[in-house]
């Protein structure tokens, strides 16, 4: 069964790209699934970005196209990637969200899978918050919500400050967004995205 999974996300300074890359492995690792990347346009002028260091971690995945709604439209299933801000998602994704109205009006989102990951700068900068108000758009167009299980044993891991909810991965960047994503971390999002692409499929069959 072959599956098309789009993976549309905003990174400032590459914590949420990397959890995008590693969502990506996971969906691959299911056999015909389809992992495309896409990155949600940006509002925020450049003189800012220039100025915070976020336009030089921007090189990174500069080689990501800019997400269109036809990539929603195209896809079985769709995997979305923001930071948090003040527990929310970021406004260039919600932005990008905004405009889905057309699609809305003729359903075309409708029993498609979704899912959510995250990154914030603390350890209860609100993970868990922002995937549970995204997924309130995604239930507006009728998707079917898919998370990360607590079979998923990292989850439970305890020996570390780590991400990973049973809503979605995530990752801390601290305040300074010197913090990587763990080891950890990229597991649960790989996790994440295999079991979108088991789940996209059996749907469509």
């Amino acid at each position: 069964m072959s599956v098309k999974i789009n993976i549309i996300f905003y990174s400032m300074y590459g914590h949420v790209y990397q959890m995008a890359e590693a969502v990506a492995k996971g969906v691959r690792g299911y056999q015909g699934a389809e992992a495309n990347l896409y990155q949600v346009p940006e509002l925020v002028p450049k003189d800012v970005l220039e100025s915070s260091g976020a336009l030089k971690a921007k090189e990174a995945f500069a080689h990501i196209p800019t997400a269109t709604l036809d990539q929603l439209e195209e896809a079985d299933a769709l995997i979305f990637g923001t930071p948090t801000r003040f527990g929310n998602m970021c406004a260039q994704m919600r932005n990008f969200l905004d405009q889905t109205s057309g699609l809305w009006l003729k359903g075309a989102l409708v029993d498609k899978v979704g899912s959510v990951f995250t990154s914030t700068a603390s350890q209860h900068g609100g993970q868990e918050t922002t995937i549970t108000s995204f997924h309130t758009t995604l239930l507006h167009h009728g998707m079917v919500i898919v998370g990360v299980p607590y079979t998923e044993q990292r989850l439970l891991n305890m020996d570390e400050i780590t991400g990973g909810t049973p809503y979605g991965a995530s990752t801390l960047a601290d305040g300074d967004g010197s913090r990587q994503p763990s080891e950890n971390e990229l597991a649960i999002a790989q996790v994440q995205g295999l079991r979108v692409a088991e789940i996209a499929a059996k749907l469509k069959s």
